[in-house]
């Protein structure tokens, strides 16, 4: 369960719907960590916790130290002491698994360019497939069921490791995938490529209404909300869409809050009992109308970025109460070449309120047509005519 709730979060982005975590406004992307070291000034994440701190790094350094001594797996023995520290998004991951990672908050991946999800009834099924990716030139589409993966069968087995196994080591190497669709059943072979997460989609509903629709929060995607909202028309309305927003860099989501505020405080967080603050640029568009779109898929940086445009009375938030994620992770590296991000902080809006197990309620609650009742708001917002 450590293990792939540490998949869940760094791959939702990328190929599943599930949690992502967030980081600290740093650019540049995580080095290789020595032993013992706390990354703190090059990439720390979210997450939650019931104890963290230096004392969490100290005795998960010491668990996969003297577990290599050993001759055990020192990823293993890091595990069970984040296991047991209560740190619930802890995570440990190997060489590999965090070079993914990284690159997925870079905005790019090694797949198929397909997003899964769970049934019900336990069976893995596509949720999207990207265009132009291996999947997509093969036909695959959305709604089909993914029953295995080089024969190793999906059905009642984590998302995550699906999401593993379809990712692979490299681009150009080959993957065998068992699909079904209605009655037919049939396999196969993509080759995996580098792709692009395609994190922000934008959309003109009318010469009066503009759709920006952000599902994560990677490198650049805040100058891309930006660029957006300079580029719709003059006396145009925005939508920004934020639901099933799996999180990602807190940096891209401060950013696109400067697309819509004329400066000031976005969030403060601390790191150790430190506190600091974030704050959004002051050549914003303050005035175009804004409503956000969110639900319980809106995730840690995407709630960060509602929250600042709710307390400062910038927009009206449709949909329903967010995911509830706020809390601060930093990088440590580990015996064996393992990194652990372990929880040291929180984030809170500009009011003040934590995010961590509560989420923001939308000021129009709404389940039913929730794109139909942002339309109406923005309507009364003088978005439309």
């Amino acid at each position: 369960m450590r293990r792939g709730a540490a998949l869940a979060l760094v791959f939702a982005s990328v190929l599943v719907t599930a949690a992502a975590t967030n980081c600290l406004p740093q650019e540049q992307r995580p080095a290789a960590l020595p032993a013992g070291s706390a990354a703190a000034a090059l990439d720390p994440r979210e997450g939650h916790t019931a104890r963290g701190g230096d004392r969490t790094a100290e005795d998960v350094t010491r668990a996969a130290a003297e577990a290599q001594a050993d001759g055990k797996s020192a990823t293993r023995a890091a595990e069970e002491a984040v296991d047991r520290s209560g740190d619930r998004w802890g995570a440990v991951y190997d060489k590999g698994q965090y070079e993914q990672y990284t690159d997925a908050l870079d905005g790019r991946y090694t797949g198929v360019g397909l997003w899964v999800a769970r049934t019900a009834d336990g069976r893995t099924q596509v949720t999207r497939v990207q265009s132009g990716g291996p999947a997509a030139r093969a036909g695959v589409e959305a709604g089909d069921f993914l029953r295995s993966i080089d024969h190793w069968s999906a059905d009642g087995r984590p998302v995550t490791e699906a999401v593993s196994r379809l990712r692979g080591d490299a681009a150009g190497s080959k993957v065998v995938v068992g699909l079904q669709r209605g009655s037919r059943s049939w396999q196969q072979t993509l080759g995996r490529a580098v792709l692009d997460t395609e994190d922000v989609a934008v959309q003109e509903l009318s010469a009066e209404v503009v759709m920006i629709k952000v599902t994560a929060f990677t490198k650049g995607s805040g100058e891309r909300v930006r660029a957006a909202v300079r580029r719709a028309p003059k006396d145009a309305g925005i939508l920004l869409d934020l639901r099933g927003n799996s999180g990602g860099l807190v940096g891209e989501a401060v950013t696109a809050a400067s697309a819509f505020l004329d400066g000031g405080l976005v969030a403060t967080y601390d790191v150790h009992g430190k506190q600091q603050a974030l704050y959004a640029a002051d050549d914003g568009d303050g005035a175009r109308p804004l409503v956000v779109l969110i639900d319980g898929g809106t995730m840690s940086a995407a709630e960060l970025l509602t929250g600042a445009l709710q307390d400062r009375g910038r927009a009206v938030t449709v949909g329903s109460r967010t995911f509830g994620k706020g809390s601060v992770q930093m990088p440590t590296g580990l015996a064996g070449g393992s990194v652990a991000e372990l929880t040291v902080g929180h984030y809170r809006t500009p009011s003040g309120r934590g995010l961590d197990g509560k989420g923001i309620t939308p000021d129009l609650p709404v389940t039913d047509r929730p794109l139909e009742h942002a339309k109406t708001v923005l309507s009364g917002l003088g978005g439309t005519s």
